[in-house]
């Protein structure tokens, strides 16, 4: 049964999550909120998402690159280089980011009257992004349940789990992880020293998976 609406950047721990999840997700929806990498990752997800046949959405969230301030929506200078253990990378936060999604998918669900709406949140999030945690999926869980009258629930099925995990599960549903987009800079290729190009390079390798990607560095 098709009962779950998606939230697909684009990236590999959503797009696993699309293939990992496709007998039950009724529409992807990406957001378009004026990120450095927004149309990298937006293009692989209309690619995965025709693949499977997967109704795609994509929403303009403007205002967040007008009022809201991060590395993020400032340019590809303005990315830090290392690993998410830096503290420098706090400068990627966007604030809210996913709770506001959140927000628009819940009413995206209770409107086709669907019962989940899914982010590909795990554990390796948790220390940099506080609406990644688990604490953050119960409360938001909750509050959706509470202000739906059908009572939509969050699903955030990876957020126990490491980036090689998920890596893990996508090699054995046979995903092209060189089809996914992760650097922050958003370049012609993935610069491959932005946290999120050092964290995809060790979750491949933890996962035993040869790396595609094509690296400018």
């Amino acid at each position: 049964m098709k009962d779950c609406v998606l939230i697909l950047s684009g990236g590999m721990d959503s797009t696993t999550m699309l293939y990992e999840f496709r007998d039950r997700i009724a529409l992807a929806v990406s957001f378009d909120y004026g990120s450095n990498h927004n149309a990298k990752e937006i293009a692989f997800a209309r690619v995965h998402c025709r693949k499977l046949d997967v109704p795609h959405l994509v929403i303009p969230l403007d205002f967040i690159g007008s009022h809201f301030h991060s590395s993020l929506l400032s340019g590809a200078e303005a990315i830090p280089e290392g690993s998410y253990a830096d503290d420098n990378m706090r400068s990627t936060v966007v604030p809210f980011r996913n709770g506001i999604m959140l927000s628009i998918a819940a009413g995206l669900a209770e409107d086709r009257q669907l019962k989940y709406i899914m982010m590909a949140n795990h554990g390796g999030d948790h220390a940099i992004y506080p609406d990644c945690r688990p604490s953050f999926v119960e409360a938001m869980d909750a509050a959706v349940r509470e202000g739906t009258y059908a009572g939509v629930r969050l699903f955030a099925p990876y957020t126990g789990i490491t980036k090689a995990d998920i890596a893990r599960r996508g090699a054995a549903l046979g995903i092209d992880y060189s089809q996914t987009w992760s650097c922050y800079r958003g370049g012609e290729h993935h610069c491959g020293k932005c946290g999120t190009c050092v964290e995809r390079r060790e979750a491949l390798a933890q996962a035993g998976i040869e790396d595609h990607t094509v690296y400018e560095q």
